[in-house]
């Protein structure tokens, strides 16, 4: 593995990981340990995405650090005992301090823990890699690469909220998130739709969490998320766009910040509107009215928002669709689409269902498109970047 780069993607209950060659970046191996804490197991993903199933050492209670160290022993042992040459990370959150990818340190480590309280579901698992590959390996260059980095060249305009001035100066700002994604789908234009890349494009991120950015020549404008993974959409478990005055509603009855703070990243969303499951996939398969009053809700949020990221370029020439969602349910990019026709949108529906990269007539003013994201790619390119600056040729 020595000249290879990790990539990490750590949640609660599993461990995404790429392993990439350093030169040409080409992927090695691919796959997750899942069901951290309960029934571990390595799921490896072949090219054709066909998984390879393999249990984990019978270690009840097992968490983060007890899944790192079986994975850096079998990739050890896969890969002839050598380690790679850096790790690179997925962390959602990098605050005011970072507005760029960065070498981690203690210090690095120290203030990214400080905005746990601002991605509470993803920071705290984002950072438990970090340290125990730094328990492990002290020596391996490890690299943070932010979610929040590609939002933050955000006007003035874009990144305020009408707040007193010393919260802004605290940091208490419009960040964005799912930069990562965004990124990669702004650097695969010029390849695969050379004639938009430089144009004003919505591209919808639609997964379990869930935003749209509004990207013009390449670079984030402006986003659906603000402060925190909270805002914009409803997502799986998420509200999205919220009335500040609810959750004083809510502390006014006697719940605590706590309490408020589970409700908000846990109970509700597609979630709370069903009451029957927070995955896309069940409610398009359930006849229950609450499926499909969460899913209009889902789709007439979308709509808005890319009426509003528009605005914020002065018009579109593009719409994008990547993620789980907007890759994988034709349902929800028709209706998303259908809904855009006023801004110049004409779904072509075989298209739409074949996943097709173009998903628009040849008539359509405004041209839709459904491009896989990659993250893994974005996050070995950044820590290929900061590796070779550390070690120039």
């Amino acid at each position: 593995m020595a000249d290879t780069i990790l990539v990490l993607n750590a949640g609660s209950s599993s461990i995404k990981f790429q392993l990439f060659d350093v030169d040409g970046l080409g992927v090695r191996l691919r796959g997750q340990i899942e069901g951290i804490g309960t029934q571990p197991r390595l799921v490896l993903k072949g090219d054709d995405d066909a998984a390879h199933v393999e249990p984990l050492p019978d270690r009840p209670g097992d968490g983060v650090p007890e899944a790192l160290a079986f994975l850096g022993g079998w990739l050890r042992r896969q890969l002839g005992g050598a380690m790679p040459v850096a790790v690179g990370h997925r962390v959602v959150h990098g605050g005011a301090a970072y507005p760029a990818h960065v070498a981690v340190d203690d210090a690095v480590i120290a203030t990214l823990e400080t905005y746990v309280p601002l991605a509470p579901l993803h920071q705290p698992n984002n950072l438990a890699p970090i340290r125990a590959i730094r328990a492990l390996m002290p020596d391996v260059l490890q690299v943070a690469c932010f979610d929040t980095a590609f939002h933050r060249h955000h006007s003035e305009l874009a990144d305020r909220y009408a707040i007193p001035e010393e919260l802004y100066r605290e940091g208490v700002r419009r960040y964005g998130f799912h930069g990562l994604s965004y990124e990669y789908i702004a650097r695969r234009l010029p390849q695969l739709a050379p004639e938009v890349a430089g144009g004003r494009v919505v591209v919808a991120h639609l997964g379990s969490g869930a935003s749209m950015c509004a990207i013009h020549d390449g670079r984030s404008v402006e986003s659906s998320m603000g402060f925190t993974a909270l805002d914009g959409l409803p997502m799986g478990t998420r509200p999205g766009q919220l009335d500040p005055g609810v959750v004083l509603y809510l502390i006014d009855k006697g719940m605590d910040v706590r309490a408020v703070e589970r409700m908000l990243y846990h109970d509700c969303g597609l979630k709370a509107l069903s009451g029957i499951s927070n995955d896309v996939r069940d409610l398009l398969a359930s006849p229950d009215p609450r499926a499909a009053l969460a899913l209009g809700y889902f789709v007439h949020r979308a709509s808005l928002a890319v009426g509003a990221l528009a605005a914020a370029m002065g018009g579109i020439d593009a719409l994008v669709f990547t993620a789980g969602i907007g890759e994988r349910a034709p349902v929800i990019r028709k209706a998303i689409a259908q809904r855009a026709r006023w801004l110049g949108v004409a779904i072509d529906e075989r298209a739409n269902e074949a996943g097709e990269l173009r998903i628009t007539r040849p008539d359509s003013r405004v041209k839709a498109y459904v491009i896989p994201t990659d993250e893994e790619r974005m996050i070995a390119l950044h820590t290929r970047d900061i590796l070779a600056g550390r070690h120039p040729a």
